[in-house]
């Protein structure tokens, strides 16, 4: 029980942020309101996905934003200024997030670099290399984008999901039972608890971190192909910024930043707080943008300052 304490704290803070919004607006208690929730915070979620993963091992990724960037632009040049088809090009931009993050879980392990330096560069070098192929933004006209806007399926009469919200669903499906039921999860938050004491153990350290970096680029990328979907358009500067979004609703989630503890299904519903206080911000109109960096601050500083008293009741105990 105690073990699941932050994910009960971060299911009690959405449910009361959920019920305020609620009761103080109405209309946002609606089958509409909630599959938005998850549909235009896909992208983000996706990336949090893979930083949960990397925040396991006791690493931290500042590249997942520059590489949406990166492949929402890339995307988007190939499939209108080159004429080359969604099936060819999604592989394409994948391939090179996970070839990034492999770079940078290499550098990181073999060289014994620290992780905020290398994703840093990583960052810099992703962000580069999109505007390097186009300052401006680039829409994207093509059958698969516009069947894929048109798409959603339908659980009942009112709930109606749409692609966006089927791949951050799937796909935190997937992260769950890599990181809580296969013995690469385990490895993680081994190796995020103690590494020196997993080398002793015998885990594959370096193949594990090398891994889960290249894992977590690769959903840097799916979460750039979903941003053009959701979007129609490739532009450079999309995510900038989005990687301390991810970090934040991952610690919120209650996943230990210094690693070796938290769950995959926190990051979700830190996820869903994040898009509850954007929802409730647009239906009040009066408040600005603002307010939600503000809010999710203070969650944030809430949930560290809670992981530093259960660490120390830890120690005591």
């Amino acid at each position: 029980m105690k073990r699941h304490l932050p994910l009960l704290a971060t299911g009690a803070i959405l449910l009361a942020l959920f019920a305020a919004a609620a009761f103080a607006y109405d209309g946002f208690f609606s089958a509409r309101v909630i599959v938005n929730l998850f549909a235009d915070n896909a992208f983000l979620g996706i990336a949090a996905v893979g930083m949960t993963l990397v925040i396991f091992s006791g690493g931290i990724d500042l590249s997942v934003g520059a590489v949406i960037g990166f492949t929402s632009i890339f995307t988007a040049t190939l499939v209108t200024g080159r004429g080359l088809h969604p099936a060819a090009v999604w592989p394409m931009a994948i391939a090179l997030g996970a070839a990034l993050g492999a770079a940078m879980g290499t550098l990181i392990h073999v060289f014994r670099l620290p992780a905020f330096l290398i994703t840093l560069a990583g960052m810099f070098l992703a962000r580069g290399a999109g505007f390097w192929l186009n300052t401006e933004s680039v829409g994207i006209s093509h059958r698969w984008y516009d069947a894929l806007a048109n798409f959603d399926f339908a659980l009942g009469e009112a709930i109606h999901l749409p692609a966006a919200a089927l791949w951050l669903l799937s796909l935190v499906l997937a992260g769950y039972v890599l990181a809580h039921h296969t013995r690469f999860g385990r490895n993680l938050l081994a190796i995020g608890g103690n590494e020196q004491s997993a080398l002793l153990m015998g885990l594959p350290v370096g193949a594990a971190k090398i891994a889960v970096y290249t894992l977590n680029g690769a959903c840097a990328a799916l979460a750039g192909i979903v941003a053009t979907v959701y979007t129609s358009s490739g532009n450079a500067s999309m995510g900038i910024g989005l990687e301390l979004d991810a970090i934040a609703v991952v610690v919120i989630g209650g996943t230990l930043l210094a690693g070796g503890r938290g769950h995959v299904a926190g990051t979700l519903l830190g996820v869903l707080i994040f898009g509850t206080i954007q929802a409730a911000i647009l239906f009040d109109g009066r408040l600005s943008s603002w307010w939600m960096r503000i809010v999710v601050g203070a969650l944030l500083l809430v949930f560290i300052l809670l992981q530093r008293v259960f660490a120390v009741r830890r120690l005591k105990a």
